[in-house]
């Protein structure tokens, strides 16, 4: 079995670099299964709703809790101080535990202005034991100087949408500053032509992986932290193996000039989730 990795966070805690993510999918023993392979950390949030079929999933686990790192999200109509400290208590509710090991503001809502004042609840939730670890979701550089700069508290993880076709090297640097990870949603560029690629094709059959396999590997190398979704076991094991894939600068360069500058979904400045 391989476990992926661990990064160390800027609380002293720790993270593996690479995660389980559950958005869309529903079945506890997937999510057994893929505990079973090795996957230590499963993302999932309140608007993915399957937080009770996680929580089934970490209750059947074959390994105990404490060598789990779960995390949730947000919902944007909580922002507030009141708000988070309720729908954490909800979630951990569905989930079956008493506390999740990160928690993130799913998406910073900028034309309700609410997140900074989310940001500081937040601290009192970790405060609180109730997450052990504090970060963000979709936050721009702007927005993450505005909480440190009213809480002096930088988040642990900003998880973003990353892939080849958007590397975000400006939102990277930004939360390096900070000692921020830089977590990466839609890794594979789901809805995208991204795995048809021929200059990915060229680098798999190269090194003899899939596309896939050498994306994930790709957002590893330069200090992303990916959390790709698979229904399928035999893809979600061989997310796994991409430690043991050695791409090198020629390939990092090839990669590197994918980049088109588009978004598959929603712009920050602009998106709105409640």
């Amino acid at each position: 079995m391989t476990l992926a990795p661990l990064v160390e966070l800027n609380d002293g805690r720790q993270m593996p670099v690479l995660g389980f993510g559950t958005y869309s999918i529903n079945d506890p023993a997937l999510f057994v299964e893929a505990v079973a392979a090795g996957y230590r950390l499963l993302d999932t949030a309140t608007r993915y709703d399957n937080e009770t079929q996680v929580g089934q999933g970490i209750a059947d686990a074959p390994v105990p809790r404490d060598e789990l790192f779960v995390t949730t999200k947000l919902p944007g109509n909580a922002h507030g101080t009141d708000g988070p400290r309720r729908e954490l208590e909800a979630s951990l509710e569905r989930l079956g535990l008493d506390h999740v090991d990160l928690y993130l503001i799913h998406w910073p809502n900028p034309s309700a202005d609410l997140f900074v004042e989310t940001w500081k609840a937040f601290i009192e939730l970790r405060d609180a034991g109730l997450t052990t670890s504090i970060g963000v979701s979709n936050f721009l550089p702007e927005h993450l100087d505005r909480i440190v700069a009213e809480t002096g508290v930088a988040p642990a993880v900003n998880q973003v949408e990353l892939h080849p076709y958007f590397p975000q090297a400006e939102q990277r640097a930004a939360d390096d500053r900070l000692g921020t990870i830089t977590q990466s949603w839609t890794p594979i560029g789901r809805g995208s032509d991204l795995l048809q690629n021929p200059v990915l094709a060229e680098i798999a059959a190269k090194h003899d992986v899939s596309p896939a396999q050498v994306v994930l590997r790709w957002h590893t190398l330069i200090g992303a932290a990916p959390i790709p979704k698979s229904a399928t076991p035999d893809r979600f094991r061989s997310n796994l193996e991409i430690f043991e894939i050695d791409l090198d600068e020629d390939d990092l360069q090839h990669i590197a000039g994918l980049e088109t500058g588009q978004r598959i979904g929603g712009d920050p400045r602009t998106h709105e989730e409640y």
